[in-house]
């Protein structure tokens, strides 16, 4: 027997055996470090869209990159501001964005370039339009802003979309019978309370921080009622369908609303990608969206109406296919 030629298989077999060893404890050690409760993504970074600041975007968009570091471990989510909706839209259609948050009426009102990429993930709680005014302001309705300093949101708002819409529908050209202020959520409060502004429009969550802040602790502002110019609005053509007449609840700002619940109209928003988005992130990032609703909630109220019964009726987009698989994956 070849005592040196048997020691060399015996070493050669035990530095397998080690190898093989130190592989298993390798891929034991993945297995417990990486999430195996849903399907494999690609780590890089991704941006989302949001909002001014002060909006309910933005403070949504902040919550939910929190959450996103445990749904997307080694994923970068880094969040962009911008004026909102129609901007957000055009950010996602042309890839400077890879998810966003925009209202229905801005996505159905989008048609420019890759606008047959467009794809939703959910659909998330409704915005309602808000009309805010001095509380001892005369101003009724918003045939009543003729003549008058308005905040009507920035150009690439949805807040914008909608105030010209509503003023047509009040029968004022927004270019010839008001002063339209190009402003939005983060300064139109206080240029109203410092007299710069006689109105400003909003569309946002109920109820929106910055609205509910000119509202407490003293009464300083009224919301003026919006009721009066739904059927008009729905009159004006097809893309008015996403809108619906509602309530703004009594209770969203007691103070400015004496304790009435106030007529106006809501769009649904929407979370909204391309069909370039991986699968696995999508599917992933949905189920986190549905899953933070009550932590998100705490923060942001409006979060609370994101609901796993109705994410799903994202017109006028399809559903992303990741999206359509998280549904499908937790239908009873």
């Amino acid at each position: 027997m070849d005592l040196t030629r048997l020691g060399r298989r015996l070493g050669t077999r035990r530095a397998l055996q080690v190898v093989l060893a130190s592989a298993s404890a390798l891929a034991l050690l993945l297995w417990w470090l990486l999430p195996t409760d849903g399907p494999s993504y690609p780590r890089g970074p991704i941006s989302l869209a949001t909002g001014v600041q002060n909006g309910v975007y933005e403070k949504y968009g902040v919550l939910l990159k929190s959450d996103l570091r445990t749904a997307l471990p080694g994923v970068k989510v880094d969040l962009e501001h911008t004026e909102g909706s129609v901007e957000n839209i055009e950010q996602v259609a042309d890839g400077r964005a890879d998810f966003t948050i925009a209202a229905a009426d801005a996505v159905a009102s989008y048609d420019g370039p890759n606008k047959k990429d467009l794809r939703a993930c959910a659909r998330l709680y409704d915005d309602y339009m808000q009309l805010v005014v001095p509380r001892d302001s005369s101003v009724q309705s918003a045939r009543d802003l003729r003549g008058l300093r308005v905040g009507v949101g920035q150009a690439g708002s949805g807040v914008n979309l909608i105030t010209r819409r509503l003023l047509t529908a009040a029968g004022l050209d927004i270019d010839k019978d008001v002063t339209a202020v190009p402003v939005g959520i983060d300064q139109a409060p206080a240029m109203l309370l410092d007299g710069k502004l006689d109105a400003f429009f909003w569309s946002g969550g109920l109820p929106t921080a910055a609205v509910g802040a000119m509202a407490s602790p003293t009464d300083r502002i009224r919301l003026v009622q919006l009721g009066d110019l739904v059927a008009k609005l729905h009159s004006m053509g097809p893309q008015m369908q996403y809108y619906r007449q509602a309530m703004m609840p009594a209770d969203a700002y007691p103070s400015a609303q004496d304790g009435q619940a106030i007529a106006t109209i809501a769009v649904a928003n929407l979370l909204v990608t391309t069909d370039h988005a991986d699968a696995g992130l999508v599917q992933r990032l949905t189920k986190a969206v549905i899953d933070s609703r009550d932590s998100i909630g705490n923060v942001v109220h409006a979060a609370q109406l994101v609901d796993l019964r109705t994410a799903v009726f994202t017109d006028p987009l399809p559903l992303h296919v990741g999206a359509e698989r998280y549904y499908r994956s937790v239908k009873p």
